[in-house]
């Protein structure tokens, strides 16, 4: 299998496996083992499958921040403190993967509407209007907002407004 940039690999623990980089296009390496009661959870929330383990990143940079953050906290020292603090880093990255696949993407139509009801809170928007300006029909972006949001157009507004 080959990873490009900005992917990422997710192995369940016993998995064999062997990485290596190519001498023409080299790469750097982050990894980090987590175990606990709840990582098949948020494996599973990642989208993360045993058939699927490929995982593409939305935000390399917050990846990279946390999984450095990471280090350098158990480059420190390995104190019991040390360690609890670590697992609660590496529980914020592991959530920040699964937030990352579930928010809608910069572009999208869903993420469009959502920038455009949110810049104009206090202003009147009609579902059909919102979905013309985004590309997509009224009940595809009210399918698009449930998965997204869990509520309809009108319901992000109207939380949004307070």
């Amino acid at each position: 299998m080959r990873i490009g940039p900005g992917g990422a690999v997710i192995l369940p623990a016993g998995t064999p496996h062997a990485y290596g980089a190519s001498e023409g296009e080299p790469w750097t390496i982050w990894w980090v083992h987590v175990r606990g009661r709840d990582v098949d959870e948020l494996v599973e929330a990642c989208g993360i499958r045993p058939d699927e383990p490929l995982l593409s990143l939305r935000s390399l940079d917050r990846v990279t921040a946390l999984l450095y953050e990471i280090v350098t906290s158990l480059e420190r020292d390995m104190t019991p403190a040390r360690l609890v603090a670590t697992s609660g880093m590496a529980w914020r990255l592991m959530t920040q993967l699964a937030v990352d696949r579930l928010l809608p993407e910069d572009g999208t139509p869903v993420e469009r509407a959502m920038r455009y009801l949110e810049d104009r809170i206090d202003g009147h928007v009609q579902v059909g209007e919102l979905a013309a300006f985004v590309g997509v029909s009224p009940s595809h972006l009210a399918a698009l907002f449930r998965q997204a949001n869990g509520a309809s157009p009108t319901a992000y507004r109207a939380h949004h407004k307070g």
